[in-house]
């Protein structure tokens, strides 16, 4: 939590406690470290309270609802299931976006000035005999 901090940030916020509580901050200390304690307490009483009515074990991580209905309502073989038509089409999207970076890619490679200079240079002169139009934004200005 604190490992951004340094040394000299601590100590600044230990002295801005002690200018703010006074003599008071010890029991703000433990006022604090109680209520942490408390709530600790209840989220383990309102687990443990949910465990018993369900009749399973559950944990605090299982309260979130994706996890819970996986763990608890879905067995392995639905979960297959119901993942196996989605899977297909995620791996369709992600070959289709992977051809349109690629395609980008070349897009940008051939509208780079650097890239046109060197072949003008090399003896190929641009049609007409005017100048590429200048860019609005590289490839990764766009992205």
């Amino acid at each position: 939590m604190f490992e951004n901090l340094n040394v000299w940030e601590v100590g600044a916020l230990l002295l801005l406690a002690l200018l703010i509580f006074g003599d008071r901050l010890p029991a703000v200390i433990a006022d604090g470290l109680r209520m942490v304690r408390n709530l600790r307490a209840m989220a383990r009483n309102a687990t443990s309270d949910l465990s018993k009515e369900l009749g399973t074990d559950i944990q605090l991580e299982d309260l979130h609802p994706k996890a819970f209905i996986r763990k608890h309502l879905l067995s392995e073989e639905d979960e297959q299931a119901i993942r196996k038509p989605l899977q297909g089409i995620y791996d369709d999207l992600r070959a289709d976006v992977t051809n349109v970076h690629k395609d980008l890619k070349e897009v940008a490679t051939a509208a780079d000035p650097r890239s046109s200079a060197a072949s003008s240079s090399s003896g190929s002169a641009p049609a007409g005999g005017a100048a590429p139009a200048p860019r609005a934004a590289g490839y990764d200005e766009m992205t």
